[in-house]
């Protein structure tokens, strides 16, 4: 019993820390997009900022879906299913 609960302890944690860094990397984005659009309005009227503002925002939404769970495509639950399924296979 105490095996399952260190083990959930340390899934809630490495959970945590997950999200602990999304957040991280969240605020330097806005941070660091202010400042080169900020730049970027500043220099030329070629918006350049757009391309590592996508480029970052399409990392930061898969860290998003990374820690809080979400995944559109596969499904919420689709890991433990799976997980339970290769358990549940005799070859495995």
């Amino acid at each position: 019993m105490e095996n399952l609960d260190n083990n959930r302890y340390q899934r809630a944690k490495e959970r945590m820390e997950c999200m602990k860094s999304f957040y991280m990397n969240l605020t330097a984005y806005v941070l660091v997009i202010s400042l080169l659009a900020f730049i970027n309005y500043r220099t030329t009227s070629f918006a350049w900022v757009l391309f590592p503002a996508l480029g970052w925002g399409l990392g930061l939404i898969g860290h998003w879906m990374t820690a809080f769970g979400a995944n559109p495509i596969l499904g919420k639950d689709w890991e433990r299913r799976k997980i339970e399924e290769l358990m549940n296979n005799k070859e495995f």
